[in-house]
């Protein structure tokens, strides 16, 4: 998968920029180095994509670099399943990361290297209290912490702890290696820090070589040195980490010093972002697995017929700000909605069929059995096709009544519409089962007035419709929000805020034949329907399943 190329989607100026500006200009930095480091137990989400585009487009504008690095301490939840559905994602927005993918496990070495540092400057020790425990002395944020009773242990007894937590000497929980800080800090990640753990489990990377895994703190910090990374940009929960990032950069022998720059992280209508409770909608298997088309996260919104320009679009109005806001699903939702107005080719679909019966078919001026038809009205690169017309189509059952006011401007007995790139008809009767539900409607066409104005008539609407002898009966699924609050996250259970009714299978739905050979990456208008695409899980060979994407308007606010 290439990267395409998006040079002119430069980011709007921001907080970032003018201190880069500044920091060149200084000389403080000849360059600018970025990097995007997810940590790969779980997939990506909408607010990754903010991150994507900043980092990379940080990278892009100032012709700099910026490194893809997985921070891959934990090896109880991380999965190569991530790690590849992370770079997929990534270049799927547009994006080239510097060089080869860089991984922290890669620098374990070297980290151990730092602990053993710090220990030797009486800056580290190892602690034996319980993880309750150390919570326990941690203090609040209006009490002070307490120090550990194996606070003060000699350098060379810390060693020997160490040295013994690395070869499988203590159980999980049983010893850890804290920093020697400060646990009257009133900042409490600054109260002794954990900065290595006991974790016995399998690693993607480094397999079973430790049994030891470096805090995500303690890495993160010597990574980026360790790269040399300039500016370094997280979200703002961890603007008080900064005190510690720096911390560990001042007492360690490493050069390079990068600078941690906080911004708001994009919290989002009616979507949650947490991996944890994004885990936990995958495990109860109320989504279809992490691409999910409800879900917002990359897959998931690619699996729903969002395009990269969209979600760079989107990322690119929202700004970067140190404000905390929330943004509404409609502005994501205009986004999409107006590149593939720009860009989707248009098709007809009928999404619940009901026959419609032309009683004049075949007579002089109403015999025409093929039409040629543009795929885009204001793109003649996009060209045409042909579809059928015959005695039986289908319309759309909300399309015909037999009675109704004159807000309506469908299908009613005694009345005409055009049939959307065909005929002027006039509903003339209408067959119903023996529940009384209608299942044909007759009609009389007015002769030669495909594409043209008849005098004496005057349509009142326009309704789409689909030829019954040639046409391609599919499932189409139609998505809509899956939680019925905006804020789920907010929620103690948030669980009982996912919308049970969020997802309508149509199992039979009448679309042109077309259609048919449609493959997974296309999206279409259907007209009067909503914005289509080809479903990337439940589609097969000349058997394609469409997705909704989004509605063709929405009259909530969203972007001017």
């Amino acid at each position: 998968m290439e990267a395409v190329d998006i040079k002119e989607e430069n980011i709007p100026r921001n907080f970032i920029t003018d201190i880069i500006d500044e920091d060149l200009k200084s000389g403080k930095e000849d360059h600018v180095a970025t990097r995007f480091p997810p940590e790969p137990n779980g997939y990506l989400h909408i607010g990754h994509a903010k991150s994507i585009c900043l980092n990379f487009g940080l990278a892009r504008d100032y012709k700099g670099t910026c490194n893809l690095r997985f921070d891959d301490t934990n090896p109880v939840k991380e999965d190569m399943e991530y790690i590849e559905s992370i770079q997929k994602d990534v270049k799927w927005l547009g994006f080239s990361w510097n060089g080869e993918i860089r991984y922290s496990s890669s620098y374990f070495d070297k980290l151990y290297g730092y602990a053993l540092e710090l220990i030797e400057k009486g800056l580290a020790y190892v602690d034996e209290l319980t993880p309750d425990q150390i919570r326990e002395y941690r203090g609040t944020l209006k009490e002070a912490g307490k120090n550990s009773p194996y606070r003060d242990r000699s350098i060379e007894e810390n060693k020997a702890l160490f040295e013994k937590m690395k070869n499988g000497k203590f159980k999980e929980g049983q010893a850890c290696l804290r920093a020697k800080i400060d646990m009257a800090s009133p900042f409490i990640c600054m109260r002794d820090p954990v900065i290595y753990r006991v974790r016995y489990a399998h690693h993607a990377m480094t397999h079973d070589k430790w049994c030891i895994y470096p805090m995500y703190d303690f890495t993160h910090c010597i990574s980026d040195a360790i790269e040399g990374i300039t500016h370094s940009i997280c979200t703002l929960e961890f603007q008080d980490n900064r005190r510690l990032y720096d911390w560990v950069l001042e007492n360690i022998s490493i050069e390079h010093r990068p600078h941690q720059y906080e911004m708001s992280r994009l919290n989002l209508e009616y979507s949650i972002t947490s991996k944890r409770k994004l885990n936990l909608l995958v495990d109860e298997k109320l989504v279809d697995g992490w691409d999910d088309p409800r879900l917002t996260t990359i897959s998931g919104l690619r699996r729903r017929g969002y395009t990269p320009a969209s979600i760079r679009e989107f990322c690119r109005r929202i700004g970067v700000t140190k404000q905390e806001n929330t943004v509404e699903m409609s502005a994501l939702e205009t986004c999409v909605r107006e590149d593939l107005n720009a860009n989707a080719k248009r098709a007809m679909a009928v999404l619940h069929p009901l026959k419609l019966v032309i009683d004049n078919y075949g007579t002089d001026g109403v015999n025409d059995s093929e039409l040629t038809v543009a795929n885009h009205p204001d793109k003649e690169d996009l060209g045409t096709r042909t579809i059928t017309i015959s005695k039986e189509l289908y319309i759309d059952k909300a399309d015909f009544k037999e009675e109704a006011n004159k807000q309506y401007k469908r299908l009613k007995l005694g009345y005409e519409v055009r049939l959307r790139n065909g005929y002027i008809v006039k509903a003339t009767s209408c067959e119903k089962d023996e529940n009384g539900e209608i299942t044909c409607v007759h009609v009389e066409a007015v002769p030669n007035s495909i594409g043209k104005d008849v005098e004496g008539h005057k349509p009142k609407g326009v309704i789409h419709w689909v030829d019954s002898n040639n046409c391609y009966r599919a499932k189409v699924c139609l998505y809509s929000r899956l939680f019925n609050v905006a804020n789920p996250g907010a929620v103690e259970d948030f669980l009982s805020t996912v919308d049970k009714d969020s997802l309508e299978v149509i199992e039979d739905a009448a679309l042109e034949m077309s259609l048919k050979a449609s493959k997974v990456g296309d999206s279409y208008q259907f007209e009067r329907e909503g914005y289509f695409c080809v479903d990337s899980k439940l589609s097969t060979e000349n058997n394609p399943v469409f997705n909704l994407t989004v509605a063709l308007r929405d009259t909530k606010k969203a972007f001017v």
